[in-house]
């Protein structure tokens, strides 16, 4: 009776081992897409507000580039609304999108977000839609984006 039982929990372990790592072989981390909208908000004013004025100042903005990568946040704010951020500050910090890691600090203390939000208005400024920006964050075109130089 004890064989019986032993080799039941042998095969039963096995069949969750292989259950587990075939499970593992069909998902791809690429079609992992961070949080976002995929429309522009109906009403940006009932949107957290992207810090600006004399938020933008303290301890946090240290470097002149977090002032200016907050400030033209707030200048494509509801493009940022519609883009992921590859930080995956959505599973650690809650946020819904890019637009996100500027109504609080977080812009400041990650360089992936002020690239990702400067890139955003760049290419917002040279007429690209956020499906396009969306996309080349996907391909990770923001990460040359020089935040010193700003």
């Amino acid at each position: 009776m004890q064989s019986w039982i032993s080799r039941r929990w042998t095969v039963s372990l096995v069949l969750a081992a292989a259950t587990a790592i075939s499970y593992a072989q069909w998902t791809n981390p690429a079609d992992d897409i961070p949080a976002y909208h995929s429309d522009a908000p109906l009403k940006v004013s009932s949107l957290p507000p992207i810090l600006s004025g004399a938020e933008l100042s303290g301890e946090n903005f240290r470097y002149p580039w977090q002032v200016n990568v907050y400030q033209q946040a707030a200048k494509v704010s509801s493009v940022l609304y519609q883009l992921p951020c590859n930080c995956r500050c959505d599973r650690a910090l809650g946020h819904t999108s890019l637009r996100s890691c500027f109504e609080g600090l977080h812009g400041t203390e990650c360089s992936t977000c002020a690239k990702e939000g400067l890139f955003a208005y760049q290419q917002t400024k040279a007429g690209k839609t956020p499906a396009q920006i969306r996309a080349a964050i996907g391909r990770h075109e923001y990460e040359s984006m020089p935040l010193e130089s700003q």
